[in-house]
This record gives structure tokens, C-alpha cells and sequence, in this order.
């Protein structure tokens, strides 16, 4: 539902609730808007609290419009790198409006997008693959095969198969994503760098590196004209194409693509991001072919700290740490340091 929607069905509420003047309340429901996009999600949160217990009380735990705003919150939480308190509360929206409108509504499709992508982010991929197969046969039936929003479903179906090594199926619905998207949207479009974006990855785990590295900067040249050289799509595209410059040899212009990227997600979200640590994970791999060592585990020392702190301690992106680290220790004769990490993320692994 549309903020401005629930500003004219909550405005006497929330003016009840918080005696205030009809103005003030209409500001709480602005302050959180405006604070939501322009990333402030910190201080977001209060004003996305009160917004959620008047929905309640104005429309009962059971409704449409409370199960939108549980997602809100969720939103923040998530976007924060909260997850623990994230999940459940997109489940419960999701439970909410199962209830309140059937399961193959149109309107469930948004927090079930948000849960499918934070299942992914947790490495949860079974589950992630299953609610994206869900999302896209909602989509499907509701928008049809060729729509943009279809479209965008089959990109993230793509992106589970390919977190599961499955870059045959990953290739044909990228492709398959592309196509809709150059037929339906101008060809500067941000959706369609996404598709390039996404497609480059599977052909540089392919090997094919000249296919990768067109469509690498086929989508930097996009997101940096749809949003601006310091955007976190464009620190995407940036740290993308850094790896496939590393898998070249060409290493001192990998690094500065890396340094780009990370002083982009470092401006953006903060120094303990999960996508800061995905940099910091690919300079120190970086550092490691120059037998940078030092640098190289400084690196990854930060990137395990922020993972564990933001994804726990049993998700492989953990355990592709530990290795890497205990793989470092190794080439440096230091064995008695290494084994227990390998250990570990073997341990982490065979779990996951």
C-alpha cells in the first residue's frame, strides 16, 4: 500500500494515539518516508514503529494494510544487516496475507520477494529457490511470460541456481530475463544492466572471460548513467569486473576497480556491511596471488568479523573465510594455525 494511501486512511488514528495536531501526524508518516529513502534506516525505525501501532489498532493484526507495514519494519531491519529480527516478521506478513487474500495474490508477492532475498543472503538456498519459484509463477500467471516483472523473478530464480553451482539453468533464465527486458524497456535501463550484470558472472564462472567482460561493462556504463558514479550498483559492477581483471593477471587495475567498490558500499551502507566484506573477501584473495600475506589476512580477518556478526556463524560465506584464511596460514608454514580453521569450515560446510 502506497504511504500517501495510509497517511489519509491512518491520519485520525495516529492524531488520536499521539494527541497531535492532524500536521504533526502527517510529519511522522513524512519523517519516515523520506528518512527510509534516503537510507537513514537507523533513525527510520521509531517513526516505522508508530506507524505500525496505529495500523494495528486501526486495522486490527489480521489485515492487509498491518502485514504491509510489518514488512516495512522488516525492511529496515533487514537493511541494516538485522536479520535475525528481519525474518520473522517477513513471515509473519507473508502469513498474514495468505490469510487475508490467498496465496496467489498479487499483492503477497513483496514480502515474499524481501524473504526470498534474505533467505539467499543467509545461504538458505533450498528455501530461497522455493519461494522464488513461487514469486515467479505468481508473477507469471498474474502479469504474463513477457512482462518486466517476470522478468525480474526469473533474474533472481537465476541467481539461487547459480549461489548452487547450477550455471547451466542460471544461464537460460538470465538469458531469458535479458530478452524481455531489451524488448520491453529503453536500452539504458538499470533493470537491463542487472541482466548483463548477472549474466557476465555466469560466463566468467565459465570461463568465458571476453563474453564476461563486455557485459561487465556493457552494465557499468548503464548503472553509472541511471544513477550516478558513487551507487551501490555501480560498486557491483565495479567489483565484478576487479574480479575478472584478477583472473587476467592484471592486478594493479583489479585493485583500483576493488578500492572503488569499497569506498562506494563503505560511503553507502557503512564499514560493517556485508557487501564490504565481499570486497575486502576479493582484495585479500587479491593480495594473496601477490604474496601480499599481511595485507592479505588483515583483509580477511575483517571480512570473517563482519559475515559472523551479520550472517552467523554457520553460513558459508563463514566457512569460504575460515578457508581462506587457514589456506593463507598454510602457504606460510603456519600449520598449526591453519588446521582448526579448515576444520571449522569443513564442519560449516558439510552442515549447510
Amino acid at each position: 500500500m502506497k504511504i500517501i494511501a495510509l497517511i489519509l486512511l491512518l491520519l485520525p488514528i495516529l492524531t488520536r494515539i499521539a494527541t497531535a495536531e492532524p500536521s504533526e501526524a502527517l510529519a511522522i508518516f513524512q519523517q519516515y518516508e523520506t528518512l527510509e529513502a534516503q537510507g537513514r534506516y537507523a533513525e527510520a525505525e521509531p517513526f516505522a514503529r508508530k506507524v505500525l501501532a496505529v495500523g494495528k489498532e486501526a486495522f486490527g493484526p489480521d489485515s492487509e494494510t498491518y502485514a504491509s507495514l510489518l514488512d516495512n519494519l522488516a525492511r529496515l531491519h533487514d537493511k541494516q544487516g538485522r536479520y535475525a529480527k528481519a525474518v520473522p516478521l517477513y513471515k509473519r506478513a507473508v502469513s498474514i496475507l495468505r490469510k487475508a487474500i490467498g496465496p496467489d495474490h498479487p499483492d503477497i508477492i513483496k514480502p515474499l520477494v524481501h524473504l526470498a532475498e534474505l533467505t539467499f543472503r543467509l545461504g538458505h538456498y533450498d528455501e530461497s529457490a522455493s519461494l522464488n519459484e513461487r514469486i515467479l509463477a505468481i508473477r507469471g500467471k498474474s502479469h504474463g511470460p513477457d512482462n518486466p516483472k517476470t522478468a525480474q523473478s526469473l533474474n533472481n530464480l537465476a541467481s539461487v541456481y547459480k549461489a548452487q553451482g547450477l550455471y547451466a539453468k542460471a544461464e537460460l533464465l538470465h538469458k531469458r530475463a535479458l530478452a524481455i527486458r531489451e524488448k520491453a524497456l529503453p536500452p539504458d535501463a538499470s533493470h537491463i544492466a542487472q541482466s548483463l550484470n548477472n549474466l557476465a558472472q555466469i560466463y566468467r564462472l565459465q570461463n568465458r572471460a571476453n563474453e564476461a567482460e563486455s557485459l561487465y561493462k556493457r552494465s557499468l556504463v548503464n548503472w553509472e548513467k541511471a544513477f550516478g558514479s558513487d551507487h551501490p550498483y555501480v560498486a557491483l559492477s565495479l567489483n565484478n569486473l576487479a574480479g575478472l581483471r584478477a583472473l587476467q593477471g592484471r592486478y594493479d587495475e583489479a585493485e583500483r576497480l576493488h578500492m572503488r567498490a569499497l569506498v562506494i558500499y563503505e560511503k553507502a551502507f557503512g564499514p560493517n556491511h556485508p557487501d564490504v566484506a565481499e570486497v575486502l573477501d576479493n582484495l585479500a584473495g587479491l593480495h594473496y596471488r601477490q604474496t601480499r600475506y599481511a595485507e592479505a589476512e588483515s583483509k580477511h580477518k575483517r571480512s570473517l568479523a563482519i559475515w559472523e556478526k551479520a550472517l552467523g556463524p554457520d553460513h558459508p560465506h563463514v566457512a569460504r573465510s575460515l578457508n581462506n584464511i587457514g589456506e593463507l596460514y598454510r602457504v606460510q608454514g603456519r600449520n598449526a594455525e591453519a588446521e582448526p580453521l579448515h576444520i571449522r569450515s569443513l564442519e560449516i560446510y558439510e552442515k549447510a
